[in-house]
């Protein structure tokens, strides 16, 4: 998911087309100009009905045969040799899918890399769309569908960017048994069997049903398992509405009066919608016998419908334009109102759209912030601007938490799986989609059109558009009815009896004990630890511990062994601590020397994600420091900052790493590279790709997210700086709310998934924590008593520990309190772990107190 907004340098607030809007009268349409606004099949002229090229029945499905892969896997690498080592494996013209429009290309693969050339027309005013990436970054492939045909792979890098490349159909195979011939060191999934087998082998049903997924994640996961991408306007992912009161003044997640019927389309979930549906379904007849009888004439997911919910954010601004011959679309038929589209979708059977994913984790698509002129209203002259809100929501983002919460909640867990069949199953199609009235215009089915059949160029083109702008229902994941998932009361009771289920403790508050675990002294308490890491391990080796890194105010590095659950006790986790620490010949240490003015803390270390490396700074050489805990030495120091090395942070994908200076600038760093191949020195030594500047004061804190392209650093200045990774762009400055005064510092910051960042702040006379949104929005902000020595993000909390030894957790929105537990001890750090299964709060005593939720029903 990409929220990060980006400034553009080329900004149009497209005057012209509103004034186009304003002027309808005077406007001449082209001559194609009706296929791309078309919604709705009844509008379809039969010339357009190809009976030649439409395909009766069920086609094969997607995939490739085990044999073939095995072939091209052992197949010699063929072409030419280029520059150096790297070797040309398959060069192939293909097409760039971006949203709305393709890019004709050439795809370049060679040992090490992908290469895309742009080889459309050169304009001044467009971008290039060249790109390359490495072949150790490819994390996901997928077959895909692009206009009904077999034609197009996916690409997901470990960064969770994707592209959308489309082949010919023979093309297609070729290259993808080609990129596995090469074994790509990050590729752990590809879709080379069908949707249905995917999702079968990859036990996410399962996840689901004992609630260890969210039902958003499982959405996505579908989505993307059946096809759709936020690459293309006419496969986007789609969800559901799952409300139906967006007129009460308080939303009672409790009243089941509250929801929609998940177990009815859209389109007759109003029964008084039921008899003209069918009535459409008995009645049609196609004289041809090409078109088969629908209930809908439109689809709950288009290009249409994408844009008409995503005009006001670029580039779907544009391209709503473009698809309104160069206007925006009159204002009563835009989207202007939650309730209203609601009523209205609930007063016309042939109104079907569904939700995009945006309604549950993106508020800025709510807000008017580009300032476009979107109209006025025909009867109230009301100008269209923000999007008006349910009277339950006082802000976009409280909408979005109050949705994104309703999703989650047990009532629309208890049902989801029957919108699932409807979408996804099997009511998707045959007769149980006739009998549950889900059947759509028959151009939206996978192989109902072969558009390879189409000999005249002119019709093919009409068909393609038809498609294209029509809808596409997503590939039938499921031929049996989902099962419906356990009760919460159920999975919690399931749970509870399991030894190796690890419960997220943000769900079960009331169950958290802490429990402290001596792992160093008071004389030498532990200022750094790690989150859980995962060697790498061969198949056989599954189940074994992970790996938690500490490192102590002198300088010691203990390998602590860390399992989540307790096979043998009552404490519900396993931690072993390192014996090597307590023996002066047997312990690892960091050689130093650090500089006096700038004690160990938590800021100055940080591990790689596979538990090999021990980043720090702090060093007297301003040096950045990579110590192999294989090796027990410093394998790598190199010198980029003028000052001593302050802080250092590393993403979530093991790609980048980011450090900040006393020399007021941050550098990031590409680690991914890091111990690969041969043991030279390029493969020990991080690349410094950024250098970031906009402090005025030595740096403090850091955090970095590849997957929204963000670097943050805060600093003794008072001021949170927000810049892109990748082209080292800033793109904003936060200040703490209600911080006043010259002696401002930002201490701690923490990021989440969703873009969430969140800081300390201190000042003279007070402390203070404040979240803001990717955007540059604030949460919300509180004081709080003591002096933060650590900060953290677990799920949608803000956790946060001070010196006099509290721990509290607030949500993100609002900083709302909901756990508060004195520890009586001064705390140095909070960790939390993968699943949010446990917090990890080293102490100054040295002992290691760990939080997580009680493990057995005797123990409740």
């Amino acid at each position: 998911m990409r929220l990060k907004l980006c400034p553009s340098l080329s900004f149009d607030p497209h005057t012209d087309a509103s004034n186009l809007r304003d002027n309808t009268a005077n406007i001449k349409r082209n001559s194609v100009g009706w296929l791309s606004r078309m919604q709705s099949a009844e509008e379809i002229p039969l010339s357009f009905n190809i009976s030649s090229a439409a395909v009766r029945g069920e086609t094969e499905e997607d995939n490739l045969p085990e044999e073939e892969l095995r072939m091209a896997s052992e197949a010699e690498n063929e072409g030419p040799e280029t520059t150096g080592k790297e070797k040309l494996i398959i060069s192939q013209e293909c097409e760039l899918v971006t949203l709305m429009s393709v890019v004709r290309g050439r795809l370049d693969l060679t040992t090490s890399h992908f290469y895309f050339y742009d080889l459309s027309p050169v304009k001044e005013e467009v971008e290039r769309q060249d790109f390359k990436w490495p072949l150790s970054r490819l994390r996901e492939v997928h077959l895909r569908r692009y206009n009904l045909r077999r034609s197009a792979l996916e690409f997901f890098l470990t960064d969770q960017t994707s592209y959308f490349l489309n082949f010919s159909t023979k093309t297609r195979n070729k290259v993808f048994t080609r990129i596995l011939s090469l074994r790509p060191p990050n590729l752990c999934h590809y879709g080379s069997r069908t949707p249905a087998d995917l999702l079968r082998s990859s036990g996410l049903i399962q996840k689901w049903v004992n609630r260890e997924i969210s039902n958003f994640d499982y959405l996505m996961q579908l989505n993307t398992l059946a096809g759709r991408t936020y690459n293309d306007l006419s496969q986007y992912p789609v969800f559901p509405w799952i409300l139906a009161d967006y007129t009460s003044e308080e939303l009672d997640l409790t009243n089941p009066a509250m929801f929609r019927d998940l177990s009815k389309p859209i389109g007759v979930v109003n029964p008084k919608n039921v008899p003209e549906v069918k009535a459409k379904y008995d009645s049609f007849e196609d004289p041809s016998g090409t078109i088969a009888k629908f209930h809908y004439g439109t689809h709950y997911s288009n290009s249409a419908g994408v844009l008409h919910y995503l005009v006001r954010v670029e580039p779907f601004t544009s391209l709503h334009i473009e698809l309104q011959s160069g206007r925006f679309d009159v204002a009563d038929r835009q989207f202007h109102s939650i309730p209203q589209t609601w009523k209205l979708l609930m007063d016309n059977p042939n109104d079907v759209k569904e939700l995009t994913p945006e309604f549950f984790y993106f508020p800025e698509f709510l807000k008017n912030m580009n300032g476009f002129d979107l109209g006025l209203l025909q009867g109230t002259k009301e100008r269209v601007n923000d999007v008006i809100l349910p009277k339950w929501a006082s802000s976009p983002e409280d909408f979005i938490y109050k949705h994104r919460k309703a999703l989650e909640c047990e009532h629309v867990s208890s049902h989801l799986h029957e919108w699932i069949d409807l979408i996804f199953g099997y009511k998707q199609k045959g007769p149980k989609a006739v009998e549950a009235l889900n059947v759509f215009y028959y151009c939206s089915y996978e192989g109902a059109v072969d558009l390879d059949a189409i000999t005249n160029p002119v019709e093919r083109e009409a068909v393609e558009g038809m498609i294209n702008n029509f809808g596409q229902t997503p590939s039938q994941l499921l031929k049996d009815p989902h099962p419906q998932r356990l009760s919460l009361e159920d999975a919690v009771a399931k749970m509870l009896k399991s030894e190796l289920r690890k419960a997220d403790f943000t769900l079960f508050l009331d169950n958290i004990r802490p429990i402290p675990v001596e792992v160093s002294n008071e004389k030498d308490p532990i200022v750094f630890m790690s989150a859980p890491r995962s060697p790498p391990r061969s198949f056989l080796q599954v189940g074994l511990a992970d790996t938690l890194l500490s490192v102590s105010k002198m300088g010691v590095v203990g390998a602590h062994s860390w399992h989540p659950h307790d096979r043998h006790g009552t404490k519900g986790f396993t931690l072993d601590v390192d014996p090597t620490i307590n023996s002066a010949k047997t312990r690892r240490k960091l050689t130093g020397p650090f500089h006096p003015s700038l004690p160990l803390n938590s800021h100055l270390f940080v591990v790689s994600h596979d538990a090999k490396f021990l980043f720090s700074g702090g060093y007297w050489d301003s040096s950045l420091r990579v110590y192999s805990l294989a090796k027990s030495k410093t394998i790598a120091s190199i010198r980029r900052h003028f000052d001593l090395v302050t802080c250092v942070a590393l993403d979530q994908c093991g790609s980048y790493l980011i450090t900040g200076s006393r020399d007021t600038t941050c550098i990031v760093w590409d680690v991914s590279q890091l111990g690969t191949g041969s043991s030279s020195a390029v493969h020990m030594t991080p690349r410094p790709v950024q250098t970031l500047y906009g402090h005025d004061r030595a740096v403090t804190c850091v955090g970095i997210m590849t997957e929204l392209d963000m670097a943050v650093s805060g600093s003794q200045d008072g001021t949170v700086n927000v810049h892109t990774i990748q082209d080292g762009q800033y793109v904003h400055t936060l200040e703490p709310m209600g911080c006043v005064g010259l002696h401002v510092e930002i201490t701690f910051l923490a990021l989440s998934s969703q873009g969430h960042i969140a800081f300390s702040a201190n000042d003279k006379t007070s402390h203070s924590v404040h979240v803001f949104s990717v955007n540059g929005v604030n949460l919300g902000s509180k004081y709080v008593s003591g002096r933060v020595t650590g900060l953290t993000i677990a799920g949608d909390h803000l956790v946060v520990v001070d010196d006099a030894g509290d721990l509290t957790m607030s949500r993100l929105l609002g900083l709302r309190p909901v756990y508060d537990v004195p520890l009586h001890v001064p705390l140095q750090s909070v960790v939390v772990t993968a699943g949010n299964t446990h917090l990890l709060v080293p102490t100054r005593e040295g002992k290691v107190i760990v939080l997580g939720v009680l493990c057995s029903v005797d123990s409740k």
